[in-house]
């Protein structure tokens, strides 16, 4: 019976595994689409906003200069710090394979392979609840929750 239970565990995890490959390709496309999205909703806002202030058109050119020079600082200190967030994320791997072999040498064969099953099951439950959050609506990047109001 535990075979079974165990047998039906890996098959349901490798399902979900396949079922969440995605090509580079796909990336790429997604990453275009959301940029062309981005740019769209950018000059939807500076539209509203050249309405809404009644701006002239030196002005949306400086606002728009102002905007490219904050995005290519924030880009620049994204680059600065991609050392830190790799050697931060190396580090937890480490962390992550060290517990790994401390549990292996603590459980049974039968109870780690429960265990791994168990810590799969969760992990695509969290990333099922991510792709959910993603999907809901459009996204608000950025967005600060509104204090007061309750879920």
């Amino acid at each position: 019976m535990k075979k079974l239970v165990l047998a039906a565990a890996f098959i349901v995890t490798g399902s979900f595994a396949m079922a969440q490959q995605v090509n580079p390709q796909d990336k790429k496309i997604n990453r275009e689409e959301m940029h062309k999205k981005m740019e769209q909703k950018h000059e939807e806002k500076m539209a509203e906003m050249q309405k809404d202030l009644n701006l002239n058109d030196s002005q949306v050119a400086k606002i728009k200069a102002l905007h490219e020079k904050r995005k290519s600082e924030m880009k620049a200190e994204f680059d600065k710090n991609k050392g830190e967030r790799q050697a931060k994320m190396e580090k937890m791997k480490a962390k992550r394979q060290q517990m790994d072999a401390d549990m292996k040498s603590i459980l049974s064969p039968e109870q780690y392979n429960k265990w791994q099953a168990s810590r799969k099951a969760k992990m695509e439950e969290r990333k099922a609840m991510m792709k959910e959050r993603g999907m809901k609506g459009e996204r608000k990047m950025m967005a600060k929750p509104q204090s007061g109001t309750s879920m």
